[in-house]
């Protein structure tokens, strides 16, 4: 860095320090202390932001990962379960990511809080989970949510109505940072408030802060005392993410001084993961490494299913006194990643953030389990819902699992158009929803209905040009067919 640079720096970072100290003059005492904690966190960030130029690997000393790093699900399965297995639950914790809204699929509040699967929301379905395992082990694994200040007061509201379940439930917020603008790298926001012209001002900065604001919450230390030893962390969307028995009892079974901090849940990849999150070796440790870390000469190569043959599913099992330890040393070095906005305005701002998976290289013998294809289920549109609401799943005790009567594991291709974006147009387009038990490939455009009891298989596209609708009329059975133009039933 010349003198220059280095200098210019500086004036970046005393001009944000200015700012951020004015907005908390802004701030009642008690928001100011919260505030004042998480943005300590922030100007750690905004100072390695400026200290960073370009891609922050060398693609040179990318290796694969040694083959011990990677243990296959079927190995770790192998060991079988212990006679005990309450002992291992009552080490354990659930944390689920629930600081996301349902903006993506036109849902307001929690995304949460959307209903998946007869009437069951993601965290209904989360605490059936759990209240099963409490209930036949006889054990006592808390859940714990990592709300954002975008899901907090909603997410608690809902949360009474599951006190009379055998499950204990704890929140914390994860920390609100000030969104920055491309050009003059300040603030955006007038103010501490949430609302008005300050709504765009903040961002929750991704999951990679649950280390900080979870030691800073307090809960950490209580569920420390408690005695408990792991927690199993995943995004509330992933209705593949259940408690894994036996990736619990061989994170359990480790001898004290080879005990493994991290377990990092990875499946191979398909055509449709090539943008997941990848681990390599990198200068001995294991690394996860992320798309928007790649230099742009090799981000095909990163795509390619050929050399990085599996994704991070961010089913993460993590030691609770290894967080405790290194964030105390403060030694937990996340890499940035650098999310652009453009905001209703047209204003261009930039959101620091980090990934939780990115700690891996931090803990002790950490490693990776390549689990079935199963444990990654993620609802993020209104196609992955059509799958979890159809046939092709039976739900049990807050579980979903492949229905047996499928022929072949793999789930169908789905891609429903625009229509089908909000989950409001998405069910009022479905009568029931059809039977997909041999589906290998749906595609849907335009404005299209479905009837009662439509039945689909092999490969179907629809579509409606502009202009036209398709009903599809109930009873039907569609096995390989394209049905294009106008198709409309009428009563008469």
């Amino acid at each position: 860095m010349t003198e220059f640079e280095e200098k210019l720096r500086q004036q970046h970072e005393d001009s944000m320090h200015r700012e951020l100290e004015a907005l908390l003059a802004t701030a009642n005492k008690a928001e100011a202390e919260v505030s004042r904690k998480d943005f300590d966190g922030f100007k750690n960030l905004f100072h390695r932001f400026l200290q960073v130029k370009g891609p922050s690997v060398d693609w040179a000393k990318i290796n694969r990962p040694p083959e011990e790093s990677i243990q296959p699900y079927d190995k770790i399965k192998a060991k079988g379960l212990p006679e005990n297995i309450t002992a291992c639950l009552n080490k354990l914790v659930v944390v689920k990511l629930n600081g996301g809204l349902g903006t993506s699929m036109g849902c307001k509040g929690p995304k949460s809080l959307i209903s998946v699967r007869n009437e069951n929301t993601f965290l209904d379905l989360t605490v059936q989970q759990i209240e099963h395992l409490n209930k036949t082990f006889n054990a006592d694994v808390p859940l714990v949510l990592m709300n954002s200040f975008n899901t907090d007061e909603d997410t608690k509201k809902i949360l009474q109505k599951y006190t009379h379940h055998r499950v204990k439930i704890h929140t914390f917020n994860q920390s609100r940072y000030p969104r920055i603008n491309k050009e003059s790298l300040l603030p955006i926001a007038k103010s501490m408030a949430v609302n008005g012209e300050n709504t765009e001002a903040w961002y929750p900065p991704g999951h990679g802060d649950i280390y900080a604001s979870f030691c800073n919450s307090g809960v950490l230390d209580k569920l420390l005392a408690e005695g408990r030893e792991y927690i199993f962390v995943s995004n509330i969307d992933n209705l593949g993410a259940t408690v894994d028995l036996f990736i619990l009892h061989h994170l359990m079974s480790q001898p004290a001084d080879k005990r493994c901090e991290f377990v990092m849940e990875v499946t191979d990849k398909t055509r449709a993961d090539v943008k997941g999150g990848t681990l390599i070796q990198y200068e001995d440790h294991l690394r996860l490494l992320e798309i928007a870390q790649v230099p742009k000469a090799h981000v095909d190569e990163f795509k390619s299913v050929t050399k990085f043959k599996i994704f991070n599913t961010n089913n993460l099992w993590i030691s609770l006194p290894a967080i405790k330890r290194l964030q105390e040393k403060n030694s937990m070095d996340l890499e940035i990643i650098v999310n652009p906005k453009t905001l209703d305005g047209g204003l261009n701002v930039i959101q620091l953030e980090t990934a939780v998976g990115a700690a891996i290289k931090s803990f002790k013998n950490a490693m990776g389990v390549n689990v079935p294809r199963s444990r990654f289920l993620p609802v993020k549109t209104s196609s992955d819902l059509l799958l979890v609401m159809s046939n092709l799943y039976s739900l049990d005790a807050g579980s979903l699992t492949m229905s047996k009567k499928r022929e072949f594991p793999t789930t169908p291709h789905v891609k429903l158009g625009s229509s089908f974006t909000k989950v409001q147009d998405f069910l009022t387009r479905f009568e029931n929803i059809p039977d997909m038990l041999e589906l290998d490939h749906l595609t849907v455009s335009g404005d299209v209905t479905f009837g009662k009891n439509v039945s689909l298989k092999g490969t179907v596209i629809i579509i409606a040009n502009h202009g036209d609708r398709i009903d599809i009329p109930a009873g039907a059975m569609l096995e390989n067919k394209i049905v294009s133009g106008n198709l409309r039933i009428l009563d008469h």
